[in-house]
């Protein structure tokens, strides 16, 4: 097993947590989810396009297969709804409950894998998807006829959950034809188009003479160029379950970036219900990969 490919794994996931606490901060000045998501992906493209630039001479695209430009286009278009669905839950929910609901993703791609054929039906399964069922309803509070969060968000933090399966589901597709570095350049170049349809092009440009322009670029910084690269250098280099199991501190780091520097607050069946659905994923998973 190699270290540093667990090192890797466990700072992106960590610099993942603390970007959702910067979304958040940039939230409370004002700037809307999609702004922010459109900068996350914008910094990290320029990473990307510098990683592949810097690679080209040793990277090539198998055959030159237009599938792998198929591929790489859904896993942008999956990561610029990621983003957004993410802000917009934290928006709505906080920082805590939205990124436990992305790590949800797992259940999603069993759910899908079922419908096509591609995963055999077993009581473990059903039973893991009813745990984080059961972990969702603790977490949001949609037990109580006085539900402590809008239904918005949860929407939009499952949404976020959905928008990574696909994401992973097209990485994986398109990296088999082509480089990790061409995949991500190509991928996030759709992202930019994608959601260069739908953001404020005013409040986006204004960004640029701001007081928060720092922010927005440690944003795309942590939040997707060096984070993603180590996230790839460290899969490479470390089992699958082991990757799941580490990637789990990113709702935790978040979790705690919202209670110690922004005063969010959790009740016992909130932490229940994030401990049930962490639990059940990293269980999953392992037992997936295993």
């Amino acid at each position: 097993m190699s270290y540093t490919g667990i090192l890797f794994i466990l700072t992106s996931a960590v610099l993942w947590g603390i970007t959702g606490g910067l979304g958040e901060i940039l939230m409370n000045k004002g700037w809307s989810p999609s702004t922010i998501a459109f900068y996350r992906g914008f910094v990290g493209f320029i990473f990307f396009a510098f990683w592949y630039l810097f690679r080209r001479k040793k990277i090539k695209i198998k055959n030159k297969n237009p599938y792998f430009y198929t591929w790489a286009a859904l896993a942008g278009i999956s990561v610029a709804g990621n983003f957004t669905f993410y802000f917009l839950a934290i928006e709505s929910t906080g920082i805590a409950i939205a990124a436990t609901l992305m790590y949800t993703a797992p259940i999603f791609v069993l759910l899908v894998s079922f419908l096509l054929g591609i995963e055999r039906s077993t009581l473990f399964k059903w039973t893991s998807i009813a745990f984080v069922l059961v972990g969702v309803i603790l977490l949001t509070g949609a037990y109580s006829s006085g539900t402590s969060v809008s239904f918005e968000g949860i929407i939009a933090g499952l949404g976020s959950g959905v928008s990574y399966a696909l994401f992973i589901f097209g990485f994986k597709k398109a990296a088999k034809l082509g480089s990790p570095q061409a995949t991500l350049t190509v991928a996030f170049f759709f992202f930019i188009l994608i959601l260069a349809l739908r953001i404020n092009f005013g409040e986006a440009i204004s960004v640029v003479g701001s007081n928060d322009v720092g922010l927005f670029i440690l944003l795309g910084i942590i939040g997707a160029g060096l984070s993603f690269i180590l996230y790839v250098r460290g899969v490479k280099r470390t089992a699958p379950s082991t990757a799941s199991i580490i990637a789990m501190v990113e709702p935790v780091t978040a979790s705690l970036f919202g209670i110690v520097l922004l005063g969010n607050e959790l009740t016992l069946m909130q932490y229940a219900g994030m401990g049930l659905i962490l639990a059940t994923i990293t269980i999953l998973s392992v037992k997936q990969s295993g």
